[in-house]
Order: structure tokens, then C-alpha cells, then sequence
């Protein structure tokens, strides 16, 4: 290859990568939203992903019980439970991120929220769309497998035996500060001006990872929540006292991480607090 040709290779090179500029913050109250389809399909997206979500997930943990109860050391296990969740939001994210940005979680649409990436009128709707989604999935899942569901917990998230209630309030907000740290910065706009050409492509894979490695965690300490509208699916369909008992946990420990999350990535890792200065 001439020089030339090695010139003219560069230029091109250096035209196609996109250059690095953060959006704009969004508005608080953009009421505009709410006149334009493309929200109304987003909203739906939401709905649909949490719903195959918690059919999946709330499935594989009533049947990892039921498979249990039977025989011991059998069924997928603890990691085949963290597996299920981390795959499946893998795959949801890959698939919705392009019409909602992939959030399935109250959680993630609070933090992006607080880091000025949503409207208020978007986070609420959003949010309302994740609950009644969660609830129809665990629903579907109550109507296939009734009386597994019923004697065995209804995969509602609880706090275990031995840990306290401040020890699974930390849980939460770490699993969820994992979470929502790892979507800012696989969303983060900086990636766009990298070399590799694959992260598009590739940045459902360490969100999928984080909720997997976060089960891992903090499954034996309240069967992992991080998940707002997942914890309440659950609880409303099984609807006994355990399931409400400590609920308020799994909406405060995530709204918290999410925050600090935002907050960090906001002022630590991009700096934004001194540069404003």
C-alpha cells in the first residue's frame, strides 16, 4: 500500500469517528412527550420487556424450588437462577434499547433521571409501564404453575433468616449502585468516540453481567430485588404477609444506589462538578 493510499485510509478513518458531545439535559417537565408516538411505543417496549422478564426469571426460581423439594442438588442452583436474570435482561436490553434505551427497571429509570437523561412525565410513565408489566409476567407465571407458585414463596423477594434489616437495605442499594454504575457507563456517550467499533453492539453484555454477578451476591441475603417492579410483581400476585413485610426495602435500597450511582458518575467519573467551575 502507497503512502497515499495509507493517507487516504487515515482521513477516512478519522471522518467516521463520530465526534464526542454529550446531550443536552432533559427537560423536568416536557409535556411535549407525551403528543408524540414515539413515547407510546417506547412505554409499551418497557411493558413488554418486564414482562417477559419476570416470566422468565420468576418461572426458572419456581421451578429451581419445585425441582429442589423433590431431590435435593438438583435443578439449576443458585447459579442458574443468577444466570436466568443476567441472560434474559442481556437479551431485553439487546433488543429494546434502540426504542426505550432497555431500562426493565424503576431503578435504572430513576438513576438515568437523576443524571438529567429523562423527563419527569418520561420516568413516571415509564416506571408505571415496568410495575404493570412485572405484574402480568409473575401473573402468567401463577396461571401455568399455581400450585408450585403458591407453596413456594411465589419468588417474592424476602429478607433471609440470620441477616438483618439494615444488612439487606445495604444489599439493595450496592447491588443496585453495581447496576445502574454499569449502565451509565456503558451508555456513556465517550464510548462513541472509542476505536473499537463493536460497542454499540456489545453494551447489553456487561449490564446482563452486572445483574448476574449482583445475584450472586445477594441471593442468600434477600433473594436479590434490585429490581423495584420486580419485587412488586411478586408480592402483589403471592400477596401474603411475608412478601409485604419489609417490602418498602426493595423500592428504598434501589432508589438509593440508583442516586448515588447517578451522583458518581455524574460528578466523580465525568468530572461535570469542576468543569462547571
Amino acid at each position: 500500500m502507497s503512502e497515499t493510499d495509507v493517507a487516504i485510509k487515515m482521513e477516512a478513518e478519522a471522518a467516521a469517528k463520530a465526534p464526542y458531545r454529550d446531550a443536552p439535559p432533559a427537560l423536568l417537565l416536557d409535556t411535549s412527550e407525551l403528543k408524540k408516538w414515539c413515547l407510546y411505543r417506547a412505554l409499551i417496549a418497557e411493558f413488554m420487556a418486564t414482562l417477559i422478564f419476570l416470566y422468565v426469571s420468576i418461572a426458572t426460581v419456581i421451578g429451581y424450588k419445585n425441582q429442589s423439594m423433590a431431590e435435593a442438588c438438583t435443578g439449576v442452583g443458585f447459579l442458574g437462577v443468577a444466570w436466568s436474570f443476567g441472560a434474559t435482561i442481556f437479551i431485553l436490553v439487546y433488543c429494546t434499547s434502540g426504542i426505550s434505551g432497555g431500562h426493565i427497571n424503576p431503578a435504572v429509570t430513576f438513576g438515568l433521571f437523576v443524571g438529567r437523561k429523562l423527563s419527569l412525565v418520561r420516568t413516571l410513565l415509564y416506571i408505571v409501564a415496568q410495575c404493570l408489566g412485572a405484574i402480568c409476567g409473575v401473573g402468567i407465571v401463577k396461571g401455568i404453575m399455581k400450585h408450585p407458585y403458591n407453596s413456594l414463596g411465589g419468588g417474592a423477594n424476602e429478607v433471609s433468616t440470620g441477616y438483618t434489616i439494615g444488612g439487606a437495605l445495604a444489599a439493595e442499594i450496592v447491588g443496585t449502585f453495581i447496576l445502574v454504575y454499569t449502565v451509565f457507563s456503558a451508555t456513556d456517550p465517550k464510548h462513541t468516540a472509542c476505536d473499537c467499533p463493536f460497542v454499540p453492539v456489545l453494551l447489553p453484555l456487561p449490564i446482563g453481567f452486572a445483574v448476574f454477578v449482583v445475584h450472586l451476591a445477594t441471593i442468600p441475603i434477600t433473594g436479590t430485588g434490585i429490581n423495584p417492579a420486580r419485587s412488586l410483581g411478586a408480592a402483589v400476585l403471592y400477596n401474603q404477609h411475608a412478601a409485604w413485610k419489609d417490602h418498602w426495602i426493595f423500592w428504598v435500597g434501589p432508589l438509593i444506589g440508583a442516586t448515588v450511582a447517578a451522583l458518581y458518575h455524574k460528578l466523580v467519573l465525568r468530572g461535570e462538578a469542576a468543569r462547571s467551575r
